[in-house]
Formats: structure tokens, C-alpha cells, sequence
């Protein structure tokens, strides 16, 4: 007997040319956000959306973000839906928005320039996150030109400005739109995961970034006695920062790592010569703490670390909280998009997947912020953000897949 669902997995099985197609216009669109330098996304947009359109998506709406740093002067955020037999709708969920490529010498062909070898593309972009944005993409075109109707409707979203704090995107849509998202819609994120597709997100730790300014006494490298030296006093003070291991010391087996992690990462430049003394020194902090502490009582240790750190150096330090966000509660495992999906890969892949929790930080937290459930989740190498990124075109049909039995209630569609 063929189904429904047999149908469209033969469909899809013949569309590695559209997934290359598709990743190769949006990669030679690079849509980095101001942060990064970059113009935004609207080129990547305009083009999403005559692609929507010429496949046959006429529900198709805009709620685009203001942002004068842009040329454009917004940044821009595009749904669409595929109706289904009810309004209950299935949201898959990408960001447009891509990092920069990093140092190019690290890159075999030009990050911009899609280069395909057998199932492998690379090209800053094509894991993190249009991987997300063909599966949906696919899934649709899947529905449309089958002629299928699944028991429940299928949303696209995609958003901008994940990369750089996600304000003008997600959190835009949702204040903007309020009624996009149903209570009883289901949201899945493809955002996170492993090359088996069977790791599913459901909580994440909460993330704050401190800047750390110290404040010595610049003077001749030949008499450090005349100085304080900024660059000792902050090394001491990375070093004193290693405390808050021992004071936020939970561990969850959800996460792995198990425990909250605290890392000196990012350090600014000092003095530009080998003989001067440096008078001031910046480093920052990353901290993804278990959600059971609260981002307060992080930022309280770290300053009173900083004043003590300071205090027996004769230095000063100076602590600037530059992005904080409190991890939502969990979205439970038997949530319905959860079971829906846990369901699809056993039918599907015949997969056991398990649920687990994720150090960072990804498009499932401001809609887990406003109550709504949702799953990350995807079949990734993963290698986002490193030179040569690649992703698989198989792993992005057969996740297309997975989407498509989510649809179907019980996935046993009748006959055809």
C-alpha cells in the first residue's frame, strides 16, 4: 500500500538539486547583521520571498524590525503558512542571519562561494542556519506540489538577528504579532544537533557576558615599581574568576557538560609596544550557568571577586554586565511537539533519541520565555561557526522528512 507519506519521501529523494540550488543563493547572500559589520538580511529575504511564492505559498507575511544601522533601515522577518486540515500549526523556525567566515586563510574555497563534493556543501551559512530554512522549505514544496493535505498546517518563520542577540528578530515577531503563534501550535527549532539526528533540546542554560575593564598605572617596562601593571592585575583576576566553579557547583545530567562553565574568552588589545607597562586591560567573561541560579547572584560573585582582585593589586576594576539572559523554564518531554517528533523518528529512522539540555543559546528561548513548548532540533555535523562549514544534503532531506511526519496525525495516512 503507498501513502501519502511514501509519496512525498520520493519526492524529496529527488531534490538534491534544490537543496544545492537553494543553499547555493542564499550562502553568495552573505546577511550579517550591523554588529558584524555587515548590511543585515534583506538580501537574503527578498529573495526568500520570491522563492516562496514561486513555489506556491500565497499566505506569506512580513514583520520586519526597525534598525537604522541597516541600509535598508529594518531588518527583516518573513512567515508562511501551508494549510493543513486544521489551524494547529507546526512552526519550523530558522534564522537568516550567518556569522563571519573568521580568518579566510582557514577556508579550502571562499566562504561565500557555495562548493559542493558529493553530499557535503560548504560555505559559511549552510549548517548554521539555512539547513534550518531548506528543511522547512522543503517540507513545503513537498505539500504542494504532492497535493497533500496533513492533518494539521505547516508554518515557516524566519527570523533575523539570532546571531547578535536576537532583538530584531524573534522577540520583535512575537511582541509584533502576537497571534502568529497559537497556544495549541507545535514549534520546532533546527538548531542543534548531532550527525544521528537523535539528540532533542528541550532546556537551556542561561548566558551572561561580562566586560572587565582594569585600570592601572602605565609606565616604562625598565621600572615597573612606577606602575601597576594592568595586564598582571587582570591576569590575577581571571585567575580569582575560577572560584565560581566552586560556587555555582550544581550539576544537571541534562547538560554536557554537566555543570555551569565560566571561561575568560575575548581580550582586547593593551599597549602597542614591547617597552611600556600597560595601564589598562580588557578581557571578557562567557558564563552559561544551570537555570537554577539566578543571573543576579552570578553577577554579584564576579563583581566581589573583581573588588578583592583589585583592592590587593592597588588597581582598579571595573565590571560591565554586556548581555544577560535567564534561562525559561524547560519545555517538558511530553509536550506535544516533543512526543510528535520523539514519534517521527522512530517511525521514520527508527531512531531512540534522547532529551537534552545545551550550554547555548538558540530561537527555542523567548518563545519558552512566553510559554510556548518547543523542540530544537536537527541532523548536523555540527560545525557552526568554523571555517570550511559544511552540512550534509541527505541529513537536510531526511529531516524534511521528519517534518512531514509530524504532520500527519499518527503517521498513517490513508492510502493513495
Amino acid at each position: 500500500m503507498v501513502t501519502m507519506l511514501d509519496t512525498l519521501f520520493t519526492y524529496l529523494d529527488s531534490q538534491s538539486d534544490a537543496v544545492i540550488r537553494w543553499q547555493g543563493e542564499m550562502t553568495a547572500r552573505p546577511a550579517l547583521g550591523p554588529d558584524n559589520n555587515g548590511a543585515g538580511e534583506e538580501a537574503k529575504a527578498a529573495w526568500l520571498m520570491e522563492e516562496l511564492s514561486r513555489l506556491g505559498l500565497s499566505d506569506i507575511s512580513r514583520h520586519d524590525c526597525p534598525d537604522s544601522r541597516t541600509p535598508c533601515g529594518f531588518r527583516p522577518n518573513i512567515a508562511a503558512r501551508v494549510p493543513g486540515k486544521a489551524a494547529r500549526t507546526l512552526w519550523v523556525i530558522g534564522h537568516m542571519d550567518v556569522v563571519p567566515p573568521g580568518d579566510e586563510s582557514l577556508w579550502t574555497s571562499p566562504p561565500y562561494a557555495l562548493r559542493v563534493e558529493g553530499d557535503y556543501i560548504y560555505g559559511r551559512g549552510v549548517e548554521d542556519n539555512q539547513q534550518a530554512i531548506v528543511t522547512a522549505m522543503l517540507a513545503a514544496d513537498a505539500l504542494l506540489r504532492c497535493r497533500a493535505t496533513p492533518d494539521c498546517s505547516l508554518g515557516l518563520l524566519f527570523v533575523a538577528d539570532e546571531e547578535t542577540g536576537m532583538a530584531c528578530g524573534l522577540p520583535h515577531v512575537l511582541a509584533a504579532a502576537p497571534d502568529l503563534i497559537g497556544p495549541d501550535d507545535m514549534i520546532l527549532v533546527p538548531d542543534m544537533g548531532n550527525r544521528e539526528g537523535s539528540m532533542i533540546e528541550v532546556a537551556e542554560k542561561s548566558l551572561a557576558w561580562f566586560r572587565i575593564t582594569v585600570t592601572g598605572k602605565q609606565c616604562h617596562a625598565s621600572t615597573p615599581e612606577q606602575g601597576v601593571n594592568s595586564l598582571v592585575v587582570a591576569s590575577a583576576c581571571v585567575l580569582e574568576l575560577e572560584r565560581l566553579y566552586r560556587i555555582f557547583k550544581n550539576k544537571s545530567a541534562l547538560f554536557s557538560p554537566s555543570w555551569s562553565t565560566f571561561v575568560p574568552s575575548k581580550k582586547e588589545a593593551n599597549v602597542e609596544n614591547i617597552n611600556t607597562l600597560p595601564g589598562r586591560d580588557v578581557f571578557y567573561l562567557d558564563c552559561r550557568v544551570l537555570p537554577e541560579y539566578s543571573l543576579s547572584a552570578v553577577e554579584e560573585a564576579v563583581r566581589s571577586i573583581a573588588e578583592e582582585t583589585a583592592a590587593r593589586y592597588g588597581a582598579g576594576i571595573a565590571v560591565e554586565l554586556v548581555h544577560a539572559e535567564q534561562a525559561p523554564a524547560p519545555t517538558p518531554e511530553r509536550a506535544p511537539v516533543v512526543q510528535r517528533l520523539i514519534k517521527a523518528l522512530k517511525k521514520v529512522r527508527g531512531l531512540e533519541p534522547h532529551i537534552c539540555g545545551t550550554g547555548g543559546q538558540t530561537l527555542a528561548a523567548p518563545l519558552r520565555h512566553r510559554g510556548f513548548d518547543a523542540a530544537v532540533w536537527a541532523t548536523l555535523m555540527p560545525n557552526a561557526h568554523a571555517p570550511n562549514e559544511c552540512s550534509r544534503i541527505s541529513a537536510t532531506i531526511e529531516d524534511a522528512k521528519i517534518v512531514l511526519a509530524m504532520l500527519f496525525d499518527g503517521l498513517e495516512p490513508q492510502a493513495l
